[in-house]
């Protein structure tokens, strides 16, 4: 009599594992995936955004970067150094005659040759990069520098939030011998403005009029 009772519980063990394993195979990967499928089949759900997430928030893949000029006139430099205290001092320097560290002395980085730093070992994508760091190319490249420059060894997801980004280039653009000007802000696109069709029929009165 035990052992039919051990059996039996076995049995109902064995049933419920399976029907666990289904249930969870149907939802994560929908109801045509079968043993065997290639791994890279489609999930039966996504998490939004899961593969966009950088520091302060997502950023979408695709989108155009708008300039950041127009805000480098307004931002806020004593802002951007306490970013860079918080955030940048593990890896970096950012005064006159400062040693390198784990990342290069970012002291006149604004306007300089991308790895061209005096002394500092860079990776062979940041060799290779063409250009210098000028105020449009810091932002892509602080936004997501490894989409920026794929390859980089700099292990930093990026800041997503544009004012952040902002303050931060305005504080590196004072760790400099001479701070290059900030050029005017771009002249936004006139935005299309509507016509009246003259030929159109005027609109017939209402019987609340």
């Amino acid at each position: 009599m035990e052992l039919n009772k051990i059996a039996a519980a076995i049995l109902l063990a064995g049933l419920i594992g399976m029907i666990t394993g289904k249930v969870s195979t149907i939802l994560y990967y929908g109801g045509d995936h079968h043993p065997g499928a290639e791994s890279h089949a489609e999930r039966g759900y996504t998490v939004e955004g899961a593969d966009e997430m950088v520091e302060g928030g997502a950023a979408p893949a695709e989108a155009k970067l708008a300039s950041i000029i127009p805000l480098l006139h307004s931002a806020d430099a004593a802002a951007g150094e306490d970013f860079f205290n918080k955030r940048c001092t593990v890896c970096h320097g950012a005064s006159k005659g400062g040693a390198n560290s784990t990342g290069p002395n970012l002291w006149n980085v604004v306007g300089a040759d991308k790895g061209t730093h005096a002394g500092f070992n860079y990776s062979k994508a940041m060799q290779a990069s063409e250009g210098s760091w000028d105020f449009e190319s810091l932002n892509a490249f602080l936004l997501r520098p490894n989409k920026y420059i794929p390859g980089t060894i700099m292990a930093y997801a990026g800041i997503a939030k544009e004012q952040d980004r902002a303050n931060l280039i305005a504080y590196l653009r004072q760790q400099h011998d001479s701070p290059p000007a900030i050029p005017a802000a771009p002249a936004e696109e006139p935005k299309a403005e509507e016509t009246l069709d003259e030929t159109a029929e005027p609109p017939a009165a209402s019987s609340a009029d």
